[in-house]
């Protein structure tokens, strides 16, 4: 039954045949919560779905320290499926992590090898597509997105990512600096790389949020970036996709947004933020996760 009039039929597309509303999608707002680690995604404003994605999960390391992962995927709207190619890449990087990390991988090699299982998990809704399709063009426009991830544990920061998502770092003592952590694969990027262009410049360009990376069958060779840090006090852990940044692009933009009680409440700061870029227009998808510094054992942190 339709959600707006209460009387038209739902069909199979999810529109009411009476009025023609469309209904709400189970993955226009998603919540999750896990341990001390919470995630929330949202359609947006604009878009007709969700093309985001994400996964998060609590395990141990072999001596019993706890350690928390996320990961956050944005499906590239020009690609085909790009909804099934976030969701894939999220549940197999996820997958991989908490398979790896409990088995004595180090954190780093363990965060390379979950974007190779999410570029395969994608890869192969490529052989998927209608056989016309294959024969002709099996690559060409074939589902596509981004990944981004964190695994913390109680001395140990791990990034990852192939794309534009990011992942920043905000300190419980605000008076400290907080920083971006990672390095969008991305035309604008490029072009503050190679010194062509500063960052206001290249970013105010249209091409800017053109991808460099990304996961797919049409993909270049994938390249996927991880690096370690080890923070030397208390903070949270943001790993977002650009619906969430383009409204706090820069560390000191994301730390304004990001609440002061986030590390202890980090469902209703994921809410927070959420909101922060609806209440900026929501051109986009919308999702982030927030992880805790240092990882606390499952079941530590607020509701």
């Amino acid at each position: 039954m339709c959600v707006a009039c209460r009387a038209g039929r739902v069909d199979d597309d999810g529109y009411c045949e009476n009025c023609g509303h469309a209904q709400p999608r189970e993955r226009d707002h998603m919540e999750q919560e896990c341990g001390p680690v919470a995630a929330v995604s949202d359609r947006g404003l604009r878009h007709h779905r969700n093309e985001d994605a994400f996964a998060v999960g609590t395990t141990t390391l072999p001596d019993g320290a706890p350690v928390s992962v996320a990961v956050v995927c944005d499906g590239v709207s020009s690609a085909t499926r790009p909804d099934e190619a976030s969701l894939a890449a999220s549940r197999a990087a996820n997958a991989s992590l908490l398979d790896a990390l409990p088995r004595g991988t180090h954190p780093q090699q363990a965060m390379h090898e979950a974007i190779l299982a999410a570029s395969e998990a994608v890869n192969a809704l490529a052989g998927e597509q209608p056989t016309e399709a294959r024969e002709h063009a099996p690559q060409q426009n074939a589902p596509a997105c981004t990944i981004v991830g964190a695994v913390v544990t109680a001395g140990l920061l791990v990034v990852g990512w192939v794309g534009d998502s990011r992942v920043y770092w905000i300190p419980v003592d605000r008076s400290a600096p907080a920083a971006r952590l990672t390095e969008d694969d991305s035309w604008a990027a490029q072009m503050v790389a190679a010194g062509l262009m500063g960052e206001a410049e290249a970013y105010a360009d249209h091409r800017a949020h053109a991808i460099t990376g990304w996961l797919g069958a049409d993909a270049y060779e994938l390249e996927p970036h991880t690096a370690a840090f080890k923070p030397d006090r208390p903070g949270v852990v943001v790993v977002c996709t650009d619906g969430l940044w383009n409204y706090a692009e820069s560390a000191d933009d994301m730390a304004e947004a990001v609440p002061a009680d986030a590390a202890a409440r980090p469902l209703h700061a994921a809410r927070v933020l959420v909101g922060h870029a609806l209440d900026g227009g929501g051109h986009d998808n919308v999702t982030v996760a927030l992880v805790p510094f240092p990882a606390v054992p499952q079941g530590a942190g607020s509701a």
